[in-house]
């Protein structure tokens, strides 16, 4: 039967636009952030900074009116045996502190993805980074003693006898540099596992099929792809020990004979002991620079932004 045009089913309107859902947009919550980590960043390191680089210019003894005295306080850096002693010990404690950290913390992150799986062992690890550095000093400087240390004592049993760790010239710096190395082993071992767990197994699993020894896969996998993370350690381990101050400060103050008087030292002695702001803001820029050299010949000769893992 044919349908008419009254009794014929009407077609099926078509269907309305699809509702998208609408996508969050969190660029204003980004700049919020933004904005409070740059009030930050601007009030506590680059006003700072600034204020610094134009004290170096003057002379101000925080009583009366600064005076500029343009580079004054340079040519007087240059010429001061203080200061050039100053950077040699400091240099001489961060070759320490850096080679011996570095060595160590590679060795126990290497042990604990292999065989210290276990999360207590690993805390165990970390845990003397939880002690402040004051803490690390005072510790140090009762089990050191030359008369009453504990230290000293086992050493006379054994039949070393008792070393001056901390009150001569050729013990001082290495043993404020393994004190530091102790306190901070831990964390630089924390950072190159981090390092060691983005290393795909198979690599290592086609290395032993093909007959590898542990060094050699040591050496041909573990070291190539950890380098960035390993040149980031090394950069930031460096950067921590030239400001090296509480530690020294509290086991030796400098001594005996400014065997141990670092930089950093130099520079609050001048600041708060003599009151000499223009001097030692010049001598804060002199540690930056040297900083700043130090820094970039490492990321350059460590390669750091590059990768072997493709």
């Amino acid at each position: 039967m044919a349908t008419t045009p009254e009794t014929a089913v009407p077609a099926a309107a078509p269907p309305g636009p699809t509702r998208r859902r609408k996508k969050r947009d969190d660029t204003r919550l980004a700049l919020v952030f933004i904005a409070a980590a740059s009030v930050g960043l601007i009030a506590f390191y680059l006003v700072p900074l600034v204020r610094g680089v134009w004290l170096s210019f003057q002379e101000w003894d925080l009583l009366s009116e600064a005076s500029f005295v343009g580079l004054a306080n340079y040519e007087r850096m240059v010429a001061d045996p203080v200061f050039w002693n100053a950077v040699r010990v400091t240099l001489l404690y961060v070759v320490i502190n850096i080679g011996v950290q570095t060595v160590i913390g590679l060795g126990i992150a290497v042990l604990m993805q292999r065989l210290a799986t276990s999360t207590f062992w690993r805390s165990i690890v970390l845990a003397p980074y939880l002690v402040s550095n004051v803490v690390a000093a005072i510790l140090f400087l009762w089990i050191l003693d030359f008369q009453l240390g504990i230290g000293t004592q086992v050493l006379e049993w054994i039949g070393v006898g008792r070393i001056p760790f901390l009150t001569s010239e050729e013990w001082a710096i290495p043993t404020i540099a393994l004190i530091n190395v102790w306190r901070h082993m831990g964390y630089t071992a924390l950072l190159l596992f981090a390092g060691l767990q983005t290393i795909p197994p198979v690599l290592y699993e086609a290395a032993r099929i093909d007959g590898a020894s542990e060094w050699r896969m040591f050496r041909s996998i573990t070291m190539p792809v950890l380098r960035p993370m390993l040149g980031m350690v090394l950069i930031v381990s460096i950067i921590g020990s030239f400001q090296v101050f509480d530690t020294v400060s509290v086991t030796t103050n400098g001594g005996p004979v400014d065997a141990s008087r670092v930089l950093q030292l130099y520079i609050y002695e001048n600041a708060f002991a003599q009151f000499d702001f223009g001097y030692a803001s010049a001598l804060s820029v002199a540690m930056l620079v040297i900083l700043l050299v130090v820094t970039a010949v490492q990321y350059r000769v460590t390669r750091a932004g590059q990768t072997d893992l493709n």
